[in-house]
């Protein structure tokens, strides 16, 4: 799959579209018909002459014009037939539903043949699919949709795009109040992937956010151009990554033939990008809304009112599963907070404001505004509503008043919470967008919502990130296994601090050494896989005789000797290690050393190039952080050595890209302020 080679504006916003196929075909019709498409539709039927009132062409060539979008309903063979009657006429782009491609390359031998030509046969003309149900445009009413959906006209929105055509469906069915300007289905990415897609319906003004339900990615550079477009328009973009279990990764490949790679990889690289992460559907239309109404958010601070303690409750609980601050509230709020809500109520954030004040606007709005001035990314206010069929809502409705009142009083972003997400009707929900409060359903769906806004903010407030290592295949040469002392000279050269070292290939040789050297030494056994375990690793070994005892210990298992300097006490010992993610490529993960690599599991994945301010972040996210800032009145470590030395390791896997099977740095030793940091052992395998 490659890159889109036209641009997709004529098959997402058409004037004209053509059908092809029987009861797809009209169902196509009847959609963009509900809908009141106001451009031209092109039914074309090998024996029907009119289809819903409209003239059937037998052919492309029959054609009045070339169409800007075309819906393709028919068998795969023939399917390629008319991709090929299109582009050789200059149509927009087509929508290709037929199965039978490569996600069924396990099921036909002719599987992965049929979707070459399919890519073949289009050209330079945009296709979308196959094996998907095409796309809703609720901007203009096209819809290149063969199915019922449960979408509305919009005037502005949000868009959703996913391989799944039944996930598309599931969203279109929303009752949530999120505005849906496109639901849109990609298929196989045959040709066209989910970020080419993404990145044309970003270009359409009425676009405000996009979500994306992602399988396997399509391309890296076409995911980071995405992120760069959404950087620079403003427009946000989150996704639902999959691929967490084993059984969604085989899922993944079976469905689309995608590779999900590393999910910790998917998570790092998102991140870099500034490209929203959430885990599950309900998140993912939550977090949308939020970015409809508000955008990023600009810190993570959010202030909560309610009337009851067990709201208050439930919200502070889950606010610490998430990465929000419930910032304690300023001086200058209290005195109209309790002038408002009188001496009985605590002032407190999260706030249980009783029902002083319950179906009273005025004093709630002055109560909100105090609230609203503090500052806070957003303000929500946790609010259930009751059944409409059994109960009077009127007090409810007083409340969203009074919200809507404060929030434009002050120009603060607020949100409305039901904490059961059914308890909230649509129409309030349709209601509340359109005053600007966001309606959110479920408190922890809230919360993800504005983590993930907050996440979103805290990368565009940045610098762009270095552009991603691209398109670097491994070479095709064979692997080998560098000497520890060949790996920490490579290593050196690239400019890690390692201990001074001599190579020796008997035990008198390995004891001059270490004569020469000056003791204390470390002595370690070369050719050994794992020298721990075999006894092929003395450390402070402080004479010549201790040095050559030992050397003959390991004469069984050794091919050679290296004999180091001792390095000091260490504050902390970490790992750095490289791998080749089969979608991002070579990434750097940072995390705990020595005996603590398996008792910790405490690692960070570092995406490449990077930058010192990005390592800095990494290492601050891990456990072992607090024996780096000094534990219990240990010494703080050299932080400054620390993250000179992974950014070296970090050069050196990029300057090798192509050749790098694995880095294995362990353990870095990191040593007091001020005296370094010093890789103690490491293992390199590359091609040659």
């Amino acid at each position: 799959m490659t890159s889109t080679p036209r641009s997709l504006d004529r098959l997402t916003r058409p004037r004209s579209i053509a059908v092809f196929g029987g009861k797809e075909a009209r169902r196509v019709i009847e959609q963009c018909d509900k809908m009141g498409f106001t451009g031209e539709i092109w039914p074309v039927h090998p024996r029907e002459t009119e289809i819903l009132g409209r003239k059937c062409y037998r052919s492309v060539a029959e054609l009045p014009a070339a169409p800007d979008a075309s819906f393709v309903g028919i068998n795969r063979q023939l399917t390629i037939d008319i991709i090929r009657d299109l582009a050789n006429r200059g149509a927009g782009g087509a929508v290709c539903y037929a199965s039978g491609f490569r996600e069924a390359a396990s099921e036909l031998d002719d599987g992965n043949d049929m979707q070459e030509a399919l890519v073949a046969a289009a050209g330079d003309m945009p296709i979308v699919g196959p094996n998907c149900y095409g796309f809703i445009n609720m901007l203009d009413g096209a819809l290149l949709w063969p199915d019922q959906h449960g979408m509305q006209r919009v005037e502005k929105g949000v868009a959703i795009l996913t391989q799944s055509s039944n996930i598309a469906c599931n969203i279109s069915m929303q009752t949530r109040g999120l505005p849906l300007a496109y639901v849109m289905t990609a298929g196989n990415q045959a040709q066209t992937g989910l970020s080419d897609i993404a990145c044309a319906v970003l270009e359409d003004p009425r676009v405000t956010a996009v979500g994306l339900h992602i399988e396997g990615f399509d391309s890296m550079a076409a995911l980071e151009r995405l992120a760069t477009r959404a950087r620079e328009l403003g427009k946000p973009v989150v996704t639902l990554k999959v691929g967490k279990s084993e059984a969604a990764q085989l899922a993944t490949v079976s469905h689309t033939a995608s590779l999900a790679g590393n999910d910790r990889v998917s998570s790092a690289l998102l991140a870099r990008l500034g490209i929203g992460r959430v885990d599950t559907l309900p998140a993912l239309l939550e977090t949308l809304k939020l970015l409809h109404v508000a955008g990023p958010l600009d810190s993570r601070d959010i202030s909560s009112m309610s009337c009851s303690g067990g709201e208050a409750s439930l919200m502070a609980d889950a606010g610490e599963r998430y990465r929000v601050n419930y910032r304690p509230l300023r001086d200058e709020q209290k005195k109209p907070l309790k002038d408002a809500l009188g001496e009985m109520v605590t002032i407190a954030n999260p706030l249980d404001y009783h029902t002083f004040v319950w179906g009273n606007r005025e004093k709630q709005t002055t109560a909100f505004t105090a609230m609203m001035k503090g500052g806070y990314a957003i303000n929500l206010l946790v609010l259930d509503f009751p059944r409409l069929d059994r109960c009077d809502p009127a007090d409810w409705e007083t409340t969203c008043h009074a919200v809507i009142d404060a929030a434009r009083a002050t120009g603060a972003r607020a949100g409305i919470v039901a904490s059961l997400g059914e308890n909230m009707p649509e129409a309030t929900a349709l209601f509340l967008m359109k005053a600007g409060i966001v309606p959110f359903f479920g408190i922890e769906e809230a919360l993800d919502a504005i983590e993930t806004a907050a996440d979103i903010g805290a990368v565009w407030a940045k610098p762009a990130p270095p552009h991603l290592l691209d398109g670097i295949e491994a070479d095709d040469g064979e692997a080998v296994t560098l000497s520890e002392h060949e790996a920490k000279v490579e290593l050196a050269a690239a400019g890690l601090t390692v201990p001074k070292g001599k190579t020796a290939a008997t035990a008198e040789e390995a004891a001059a050494a270490a004569e020469a050297l000056g003791f204390p030494v470390v002595l370690k056994g070369l050719g050994v896989a794992h020298k721990t375990e075999a006894g092929a690793v003395k450390l402070n070994l402080t004479s010549r005789d201790e040095v050559y005892a030992a050397a003959r210990t390991m004469a069984g298992v050794a091919s050679g000797y290296l004999v180091e300097k001792m390095v000091g006490k260490a504050v902390a010992e970490l790992i750095i290690g490289a791998m080749r993610d089969p979608v991002a490529g070579p990434v750097l993960t940072i995390g705990a050393g020595g005996i603590l690599v398996e008792l910790l599991d405490d690692s960070a994945i570092v995406t490449l190039p990077t930058t010192p301010e990005a390592i800095g972040e990494a290492i601050g996210g891990l456990k072992i952080r607090k024996l780096l800032d000094g534990y219990r009145g240990a010494p703080a470590a050299d932080y400054a050595a620390l993250i000179e030395a992974v950014a070296a390791a970090a050069s050196y896997v990029v300057a090798n890209a192509s050749k790098l099977e694995e880095l294995d740095i362990n353990p870095l030793m990191v040593l007091p302020n001020g005296q370094g940091a010093v890789a103690a052992d490491a293992l390199i395998r590359r091609r040659k």
